[in-house]
Formats: structure tokens, sequence, C-alpha cells
């Protein structure tokens, strides 16, 4: 029996400028190693974003509604227009995705990712992430807050050990 494919957890607030910084490692990342690397994103919304927690929740149901990262992408790339409309930016990104936007909008009134958030953060602070973004790949954490110089081929080096090792 095959061993899973290695994962790579991306800790993200969908608010955050150094996130949307990190999009092209991420989407290098993807392309080089498509099905091989599950990339799974990881909620941890800043408190000092204030929609961060709200957009946590739309990118969940935006994977509910099976466009995530399309979704996740469109609206990191748009950070500076997200911080001055707030929420409802959030429902119009949904809307141009050609997403349900009354479920978005729905969804983020009767809370129904919450739970998935919470945890997500919680998790994040019990194994020490204290900003964003943040990736944990073969149990060892590499924190971009700071910089992102570096990160992608230290990734790459782990993913590849992982696989040769599967």
């Amino acid at each position: 029996m095959n061993a899973p494919n290695p994962t790579l957890d991306v800790w993200c607030e969908l608010q955050c400028p150094d996130c949307r910084s990190a999009l092209d490692d991420v989407r290098a990342l993807r392309e080089r190693y498509g099905d091989r690397l599950e990339l799974r994103l990881r909620h941890f919304p800043l408190e000092k974003h204030k929609h961060s927690f709200a957009a946590a929740q739309a990118a969940e149901e935006a994977y509910v509604q099976g466009k995530g990262w399309p979704y996740v992408e469109a609206v990191l790339g748009r950070v500076e227009e997200f911080d001055r409309k707030g929420e409802p930016f959030l429902v119009e990104v949904a809307r141009e995705l050609g997403l349900d936007a009354e479920e978005f909008d729905t969804a983020l009134v009767d809370g129904r990712h919450i739970l998935i958030v919470d945890a997500d953060q919680a998790e994040g602070k019990a194994i020490g992430v204290t900003g964003t973004p943040t990736y944990v790949i073969g149990g060892e954490r590499l924190d971009g807050g700071q910089s992102q110089d570096g990160l992608r081929a230290r990734i790459e080096e782990i993913a590849d050990r992982l696989l040769a090792e599967a």
C-alpha cells in the first residue's frame, strides 16, 4: 500500500499582505508537485485585520461551492480593495467567480463555518504559529511573516525528501 502524499499546511489569512506576497510561491509549489503534494489552506485570522475571521469563513464556503483556491487567490490578490470595502467585498468576489453569492451572505450571517476556522486557529496556536504566512511540512514549521526568502526552496527540499521516502 502506498504512503499518503506529503501535506503542506499553509497557515494564512485573507487580509494579510504578506500572504498575498506568498501566492507566487504557493502557485509554483502547486505547479511543481500537482497532486503529489497535498496543499491545505489553514486559517489563522489575525486580530489586527478586522475582516479576517469573516474572510476565513467565506473561504470555507468557497471550498464547499467548489472554488476554494480560486477564491483565496482572488481575495488575496486584492487585499487593499478588501481593506476598503470590508465584508461586502467577500460576497462581491464570490459573485465574480460565479459562486452563489446569496449563499455566501447567508453563510457569513449564520456562521456555519465558524467551527472550522476556530479549530484551525486553535491548532495553529498550539503548534506555535504566531503570524502569517506560516508553512508546516514534514513536521517542520517555517515562518514566512518576516520574509519569504528561501522558504520555497526549503519547502521543496523537504517535499522532495518526503516523496523519495514514500
